[in-house]
């Protein structure tokens, strides 16, 4: 009988509850960060559709739930500086992302020192 180390209910039920936690920040994350790909998209698609267009023409934004009228040449800088917002954030996102993906990774690996490669493969 080989000799591998025998890990309590109590601490399995533990270690899954924490590589649960893991998986569903990293799921919640990733959720995240396709809705930011997916806004800086549409900006980025209304700003090419405008930037053509003659400046004084007029054009329709909505804030706070009103659609306001306005020009495209008062709308093209505030779309501009979301839009470049929106690449800040989804850069910080990533780099999240990450680094919680390396946190479980090295968290998987320290497991693998401790109990064994055995519990790991329940929880995979």
């Amino acid at each position: 009988m080989a000799s591998q180390p025998q890990v309590s209910v109590r601490k399995q039920q533990e270690l899954q509850l924490q590589y649960s936690n893991y998986k569903n920040a990293l799921q919640t994350m990733a959720q995240r960060i396709g809705d930011i790909e997916q806004e800086t998209e549409e900006h980025k698609l209304v700003i090419e559709t405008l930037e053509p267009l003659p400046k004084e023409r007029k054009c329709f934004r909505m804030i706070n739930g009103v659609l306001v009228e306005r020009t495209i040449d008062e709308v093209l800088p505030s779309l501009k500086t979301n839009a470049d917002g929106l690449k800040q954030v989804l850069d910080e996102l990533l780099k999240q992302y990450k680094a919680k993906q390396t946190e479980m990774d090295t968290w998987k690996a320290s497991l693998i020192n401790q109990i064994g490669f055995r519990l790991l493969l329940v929880t995979d």
